[in-house]
């Protein structure tokens, strides 16, 4: 079943995109974790969490290395490990932290048993989730409990990333993805815990599987609309006369995630990039993704009436030298501007490095 309201116009925008329009100034990059002969990347595999102007990002950290075959620029053969950024003011400086459930050697510790519940309404709050594993934070991912084991809901594995609403004190509603039935990647679904974390139920399955030989719908991003819905843009990928194709598509559930219906419209064809989709202080919509396409870069779309309709895409920026970038999370500050964090590369950079661009979002 399609609810017939236009979502997301695919295609390429225009540089002289609307900015001018929704904008009071132009967007402002500034580096987040930058360093020779190292791989930073993926930011939207980790999570962001903000505080007003404190903000906190979660990013994988390996050795650069040119793939002659065109893939990541980075070396396989090499350990990775995972990073964290912390600014405490709106995303102008950060410092890097390493997360505490990381050893000396960068190895993460061990699951462990879910004994007593978490208190999702505290204001300090942070939730990780990464594959089949969650974490928890009281104090704004200073210090981390877990990981807790997730349960496979009857896949062979769990693709999740974070992504989650808190509906109560012991309520929590995220959204995850799994594996195919083939135990290739994947299929979101929505799940609640209602004890604090010990317990995980699928609430329900967002869209059909995909096909077996290829095919995902992974990464969801999801908002509560002021009616109690939940809209959620999915990452896609699929086969369509022959060719490969990379595109976000969105769905929205009126139940408290038990069905969901695909969205009209519901195309961006990015090259292939999840979206980081926020709802702003003043009721709007911001989605933003990274664009593999030429000129390759960031973008933004707004709406105004609870994603029903999309604004013109803006252009974040487009000195990207590859498809090698993206994965965004995008957070509001304190004075309402937007922080969009991403990994980048252009033409006198070589290595890939974790950016911001600090934008303005204009008003409703």
């Amino acid at each position: 079943m399609r609810i017939i309201i236009a979502l997301l116009a695919g295609g390429s925008a225009l540089l002289g995109s609307a900015w001018a329009e929704t904008a009071s100034e132009t967007p402002r990059d500034v580096v987040v974790y930058k360093e020779a002969g190292r791989f930073a990347g993926w930011p939207a595999n980790n999570g962001a969490w903000s505080w007003g102007n404190e903000i906190v990002v979660g990013f994988s950290l390996g050795y650069y290395k040119l793939n002659p075959q065109g893939g990541h620029a980075i070396d396989r053969d090499r350990p990775s490990s995972v990073r964290q950024a912390r600014s405490l003011d709106g995303g102008e400086t950060w410092a890097i932290e390493t997360p505490d459930y990381l050893d000396d050697k960068d190895n993460e510790r061990e699951p462990i048993e879910m004994r007593k519940g978490i208190d999702f309404s505290k204001p300090d709050l942070a939730v990780r989730f990464r594959d089949d594993r969650v974490f928890y934070s009281l104090d704004r991912g200073k210090t981390w409990q877990g990981p807790y084991m997730l349960p496979a809901f009857g896949r062979k594995g769990l693709l999740a990333r974070t992504d989650y609403i808190v509906e109560d004190k012991r309520t929590l509603t995220a959204f995850i993805a799994a594996t195919k039935d083939n135990g290739k990647e994947g299929q979101p679904l929505c799940i609640r815990t209602t004890d604090g974390g010990k317990n995980w139920n699928v609430a329900g399955w967002i869209g059909k599987q995909p096909p077996e030989a290829y095919g995902y719908a992974i990464m969801p991003s999801t908002v509560r609309l002021d009616s109690g819905a939940y809209l959620s843009v999915i990452r896609r990928a699929g086969v369509f006369d022959g060719e490969r194709r990379w595109w976000l598509e969105a769905f929205l559930s009126p139940d408290k995630g038990r069905s969901w219906y695909l969205l009209a419209e519901p195309n961006i064809v990015t090259g292939g990039n999840p979206a980081s989709m926020i709802k702003l202080k003043d009721g709007r919509i911001a989605l933003t993704y990274g664009w593999r396409i030429d000129p390759c870069g960031i973008r933004a779309r707004i709406s105004t009436d609870d994603g029903q309709t999309w604004g013109q895409e803006i252009i974040l920026r487009h000195d990207g030298a590859s498809w090698d970038l993206g994965y965004p999370r995008t957070v509001q500050r304190a004075d309402g501007k937007c922080v969009t964090i991403y990994y980048y590369h252009h033409a006198n950079q070589p290595e890939r490095y974790i950016s911001a661009t600090i934008w303005d979002p204009g008003r409703n």
